[in-house]
Order: structure tokens, then sequence, then C-alpha cells
């Protein structure tokens, strides 16, 4: 299993389901609450992405839905504002998602991309009835569903398969047609840019 988090429809196992809003439980009784019927809110502050070629990827706004998700957000923030990010590769990219947040891709060791996390504990799932189209911001995982920790995705389009899944916590508001350049980049080893894709910071700005 390497650095996929969640696993794709086409061949692959889906595993769990997404994010937050007020409770009601799944459809296994023991598995994690699903948060439904809460519409998201973006918080007073965005998150921008801005890629080190930035006149090739420029950058990304992430709207941030604390109200959703808020142990994922505030993650995401701290990890942020420690420059966590900075230099961490779009290791998996695709069709469906672009995949980062490894601190693993800062190194020469293609093979161990998509394994790694911070130094900070996991994170509970926090899913929702959110659906995933197109610029959903979740949190990567592994098959616990409660092992969400630094890395994240962006869905590129309609992704059912994660609905109440993998915990929504943001959504791109600016920069989509960025995320797309970014998934098609080739050459490519599987899913994993063959020159890497890097990002250069996340800044954690007030919301203009």
């Amino acid at each position: 299993m390497r650095s996929v988090y969640f696993v794709l429809m086409l061949g692959f196992i889906t595993i769990f389901a997404a994010c937050g809003g007020s409770t009601s439980s799944t459809s296994n009784s023991a598995g994690p609450v699903v948060k439904e019927g809460v519409a998201p809110v973006a918080d007073n502050e965005v998150a921008v992405i801005e890629m080190e070629n930035s006149s090739a990827f420029g950058t990304m706004t992430i709207e941030l839905y604390s109200n959703i998700a808020p142990q994922a957000v505030a993650r995401f923030k701290e990890l942020a504002k420690e420059g966590f990010y900075d230099g961490v590769t779009f290791h998996r990219v695709n069709d469906t998602v672009i995949q980062g947040g490894d601190p693993n891709s800062k190194d020469n060791d293609p093979s161990n991309d998509g394994q790694g996390k911070s130094n900070k504990p996991n994170v509970p799932a926090e899913f929702s009835d959110i659906e995933y189209n197109s610029g959903i911001v979740g949190a990567a995982r592994s098959t616990d569903p409660n092992s969400a920790n630094s890395q994240f995705f962006i869905t590129l389009k309609r992704e059912p398969q994660f609905d109440r899944r993998y915990t929504v916590f943001g959504k791109v508001i600016d920069g989509m047609t960025n995320a797309r350049i970014i998934s098609g980049v080739k050459p490519k080893e599987g899913e994993r840019p063959v020159d890497n894709v890097k990002i250069k910071t996340i800044r954690i700005e007030a919301k203009k």
C-alpha cells in the first residue's frame, strides 16, 4: 500500500466515507459518525498553496470549513504555519485527484512517497454528507478511518465513492485550472510525477 491513503474505484477497493455536519451514525453502527444536514461555512481565513514553479502551476486558494471538520482544519492550519508543507510535492496525480502533504516526498527516495506524516497525533475521522464534487479538499488516510494526519487531496471531478468516507475540510475557490494542470503532468511513474511538482509554501491568510 503506497501513498494511496484513499483508494480509487478504478480497480482498487474503496474504503470509508467523508466529513461533517449534524450527527447521525453510518450504516455500520461501529463505524465513525457522519455529520448530516450542516452546510459548510467558510472560515475567515483561507489557505493559499503557492507552487515552486509558479509560472507553470500558479496558486490555489482553499476555503476552510471549521464548522464541518474543526480538528482537520486546525491541523492543516497548524502545519502550514509551521512551514511543514514547504517543499513537499504532489506525489500522486491522476484524473481524479491530486494528493500531497507527505514529508517523505522531500527526500530522494520516490518509493516511500505517500507513507509519511507529521510527528503529531493522527486526526480522528470527521465525516459528513458533503459530496465530493470538483475542488473539494479531503484528508487522506489509510484503511483506518482515524489515520488522517498531514496528507490531503483535491478532487478534480465528482467522486461519489469518496462520499461519507473521507473527511472534507475545505474547497478550492480559486485555481482549479492549476490543479488540473498538475493532474496532467507527464511523464509519470504510476501516479507520481517523474519531475517533482513541488509546493513552495502554504500560507494561511485573512479572507479578502
